[in-house]
């Protein structure tokens, strides 16, 4: 029996190394949402009385964290499927927009960390 070659098989390496992207993505997304909620967590347990601003900056710490961590899985899941077309079709192009979105997320994310930091 002959076995036919696939066009995945083609580009199995760019494939794969699409997969550990992909994974990579994910571990981020989980990592974000990870720190962001128990940050925000641990502030509400380490507090006897209300502390008016920190409250509210680490509850929005908790909110960013876990809707970035979302909107990270999103965007890894279509990039993942966009990637993987473009590369079967030989027409991939390294995108460098999304690198710049991610940074500005993860700086705001910072920035709500420096403003906890200063009101604790």
């Amino acid at each position: 029996m002959d076995k036919q070659q696939t066009v995945d098989s083609k580009y199995i390496q760019q494939h794969l190394a699409n997969e550990r992207t992909y994974l990579a993505w994910i571990r981020t997304a989980l990592t974000i949402m990870g720190i962001g909620y128990f940050s925000a967590k641990l502030h509400f347990l380490s507090t006897i009385y209300f502390k008016g601003i920190s409250d509210h900056i680490a509850q929005m710490i908790g909110q960013v964290s876990i809707g970035i961590g979302f909107a990270t899985i999103l965007y890894a899941t279509v990039s993942y499927m966009i990637k993987r077309k473009r590369i079967n079709e030989q027409t991939f192009v390294s995108p460098s927009y999304g690198l710049i979105v991610w940074s500005f997320a993860v700086f705001t994310l910072c920035i709500l960390f420096l403003l906890y930091l200063i009101y604790v």
